[in-house]
């Protein structure tokens, strides 16, 4: 599967972060833009990896205008995000969006969900490899909410991760390379676990939650990963969301929420789950845990991309 660069500004070549996402918009609801526009203003060379174009995001007619296709506009979108975020590069791994689980699209066989877990890794150690990133970020183990697709980069960017430094792994002929760190996004879920017990008041099943009824949040707010880094992005506030996008809702969520929900989502500090592979943890043989992310300390915001050695 053939990768779609898209240079947007000179590179740097001394730091650089690698974020590994699934769809168009990933880079605003994900990281938030917010570390983008700081690491870019720092000089750190900022590269965006995208699985997808995001085929079967929800839309409304209104925001078709000018379109022939919900990719097409969602690649737009995502370019006008970029240039605002002053994003070093994009790169499409040129996957469709697969929807959500037990769907059609789930299935379809250009889908991420169906492609070779190989294939993606293979795509993603390449990249890894040419642009030599110190800091790799991507979904934390449950993708944030389950979605099929942010699944899949999680699995395919833990391990090519642990690949891109080995040698004995050749996928384009390119030098080995071994980034510094991995960190992967996570948020802290009291204010999910509120209101996910205050919902049935209102007359809402937190099971059965968006647009599609398809996200279940009494499983997401279960789950809980240790912070290892917070980056202070208060500075670039209006940059954690830029440009109001067609396809807010396409990952199934309301466009007017409850308000806990959004404050949850508007923190001054977007916060960073630090993993440090490559060896599984000894106590539970779980691929998604180590001793190193267990027992790290928080670090200091300037420590996510650091002075190349």
């Amino acid at each position: 599967m053939p990768i779609e660069s898209i240079p947007l500004r000179p590179v740097q070549n001394k730091r650089a972060l690698l974020a590994c996402f699934a769809h168009p918009d990933d880079e605003s609801f994900g990281p938030g833009g917010g570390v983008f526009a700081r690491y870019g203003s720092e000089n750190v060379d900022t590269h965006l990896v995208c699985a997808t174009k995001g085929e079967v995001g929800s839309h409304d007619a209104e925001h078709m205008q000018g379109f022939s296709t919900v990719a097409e506009m969602r690649e737009a979108e995502l370019r006008a995000a970029a240039r605002e975020l002053d994003l070093s590069s994009i790169h499409f791994l040129g996957y469709r969006d697969s929807g959500m689980a037990g769907s059609a699209d789930n299935v379809h066989p250009d889908s991420l969900a169906a492609a070779p877990q190989a294939q993606v890794i293979s795509q993603l150690v390449q990249l890894m490899r040419q642009l030599r990133p110190q800091v790799v970020i991507t979904f934390d183990p449950i993708g944030g909410y389950r979605h099929p697709d942010h699944l899949a980069m999680h699995t395919a960017t833990l391990a090519a991760f642990r690949a891109a430094g080995d040698a004995s792994f050749e996928p384009g002929g390119l030098a080995p390379f071994q980034p510094d760190k991995l960190y992967y996004t996570v948020f802290p879920k009291h204010l999910l676990r509120i209101g996910v017990a205050l919902m049935p008041l209102f007359g809402q099943n937190p099971r059965a939650f968006g647009r599609n009824k398809d996200i279940n949040l009494m499983s997401i707010a279960s789950e809980q990963f240790p912070v290892h880094a917070r980056v202070d992005i208060r500075r670039f506030g209006d940059k954690k969301q830029p440009q109001p996008r067609a396809t807010k809702a396409s990952r199934g969520l309301p466009r007017r929420g409850p308000a806990w929900l959004a404050a949850a989502a508007i923190q001054p500090h977007r916060i960073i789950y630090a993993r440090v592979p490559p060896r599984p943890c000894p106590a539970c043989a779980n691929a998604t845990c180590s001793p190193d992310s267990r027992n790290a300390q928080p670090q200091a915001v300037q420590r996510l991309v650091s002075a190349r050695r």
